[in-house]
């Protein structure tokens, strides 16, 4: 947790609670999936605990916030890489496509800096296509 010393948040009992939960995980939850999974374990949290935190800690860049359709989803790993979220069950994946850093030096105006870029493709997952499960991290 020496990354937590570096960052400007208030260290909880709760906080922590959160961030082990979300890295023991290796897909994308959502708040309420967190929270209901803290809550099976016998943590006695509120969701609005786990949104608030969950957002605090994107913002300090120990994890990502994912948007888009549906709820929010949380990735606990902030190394570039891209994404694929589907259509029909909301699930998203990691998906193995290089980062590609020349990206991040596109010119897309004038007064424009660009530090980083975000690729989330959208479609329809094998599971959902009646193809079984898909492989890789999925939310």
């Amino acid at each position: 947790m020496q990354v937590l010393i570096m960052s400007n948040l208030r260290w909880t009992r709760q906080r922590k609670l959160i961030l082990d939960a979300l890295k023991e995980r290796t897909d994308h939850p959502t708040a309420e999936q967190l929270y209901h999974e803290l809550r099976a374990r016998g943590q006695s949290v509120s969701l609005a605990t786990v949104y608030r935190t969950l957002r605090a800690l994107a913002r300090e860049g120990l994890l990502r916030e994912l948007h888009g359709h549906g709820p929010d989803r949380f990735d606990p790993d902030t190394s570039p890489h891209y994404h694929f979220r589907c259509r029909s069950c909301g699930r998203v994946y990691d998906v193995a496509v290089p980062y590609r850093t020349d990206l991040d030096q596109v010119q897309v105006g004038p007064g424009f800096v660009v530090t980083s870029h975000e690729i989330t493709w959208e479609g329809i997952c094998p599971a959902c296509r009646g193809e079984g499960s898909g492989h890789g991290k999925s939310g």
